[in-house]
Order: C-alpha cells, then structure tokens, then sequence
C-alpha cells in the first residue's frame, strides 16, 4: 500500500532539518558525492564537498548542475571570482580525508594539503584538482540561478571543458567506474515518517550494475 505525504509528517514536526525539505528525508534520493575546488583569492586551494549534482550533455557540449551552492561560502566566491574549478570524484579510500576539507575550511588554509591529499595544477582551467581522486573534471562558470527568490543558496552550472580519468577506470572489464571503488553516493538521513523517533544517519554508497540494457 502507498503512502501520501503532502505536508510534514507528525513525527518529524519537530525534526532539525538544517535547512532541508522535510521531503528530502522522506525520499532519500541518492545523490553523487564530490569535491569541487578552486583557487581563493590569496592563491590557496579551497576544496569544498559537495553533493545535490547531475550531469548532463548534448552535442552542444557537457554540464554540471550543482543545484545547491551557498552564496556566503569560500566555493561560490571563488567560482565567481576565477570562472573556473574542477569537479573531483574519490573512491571510498579517500573519502575520509576529502569529507576533512569540512574541518579545513579556512580562507587562508591550503584546504587540500590540510586534509592529507595532494594537489596537482589542472591541465586547462585556472583552479587545482585532487591527484587520489580517479576523476577530475575541468569547468569553466555558465550562469546561476536562484531556485527561490532571495534563497541562501544558488543552482549553479558549470561546462566541463577537460577530463582527467585514471587510466584503469576506462576499461569496465578490468576495473571500472562501480563497485566498491568507483563513484559514491550521498543517501541523506533516510526517515521513515510512520515511525520516526528523531533519530537518523547519513550514509555513503557505492552503486553496483545490475541489468545489461544492451549493446549500443
């Protein structure tokens, strides 16, 4: 039997949302996992995790939608300022260290090398990339949007215009992109609204293939 939610649940009334939808919770849609950095005004890498993406293409070229930028952080600032970053994608074995430039977020701190990893200067745009993450892409500043009108935050996209891969990601049979070391993904505080006693976690995942849709 299917539920409908139109309004908040009684039993998440008096949840702590941090600013979310209450129905983010409900639907605990995954989202890709990734670290966004760039170059602050003084020189220093600003590293930023991030989350609340998709990415999509035509023949006209290949897009970033990061739907949840805070327009008082170090990440939008510095967008604005250089046009340009660098999308970075870690495997579960980094995540840690990349989930640590939260704790580093320091104007002038070099974010990257604070959190144990290694910063490598990108090959086309003005911003640093993460040398442990398997996949970097390069971006250079579209537009913006605010989604509502006077919000905290903004969608904001980006057009890829380089990409870095591992070599051994590119091959499916040898290694790939999935499975336990590939992409991760954000799965924000799954809440049951029928049972809900305000506790929650935020989990991490790993995607796995499952059907073979056939040979393109």
């Amino acid at each position: 039997m299917k539920k409908e939610y139109s309004t908040i649940p009684k039993s998440m009334s008096e949840m702590e949302t941090y600013g979310f939808s209450w129905m983010e919770f409900v639907t605990a849609i995954p989202s890709p996992l990734f670290v966004v950095t760039t170059y602050k005004s003084n020189g220093k890498p600003n590293a930023c995790l991030q989350s609340w993406a998709c990415f999509n293409g035509s023949p006209h070229g290949f897009y970033a939608i990061l739907s949840s930028v805070n327009k008082s952080g170090h990440l939008y600032q510095s967008i604005r300022e250089t046009n340009e970053a660098v999308i970075n994608f870690p495997s579960l074995e980094f995540y840690d260290k990349c989930s640590d430039t939260i704790a580093n977020n320091g104007f002038d701190n070099d974010e990257i090398a604070l959190s144990g990893l290694t910063s490598e200067k990108a090959s086309i745009v003005n911003a640093p990339m993460i040398k442990e993450c398997f996949l970097n892409l390069e971006c250079r500043y579209l537009w913006e949007r605010e989604i509502i009108e006077g919000s905290s935050h903004v969608l904001m996209c980006l057009e890829i215009v380089n990409i870095c891969a591992e070599e051994k990601y590119l091959d499916e049979v040898v290694h790939g992109r999935y499975g336990e070391e590939g992409f991760l993904y954000n799965i924000h505080y799954p809440v049951n609204p029928e049972n809900f006693n305000g506790r929650s976690h935020d989990w991490v995942a790993t995607l796995k293939k499952s059907k073979d849709m056939g040979e393109y």
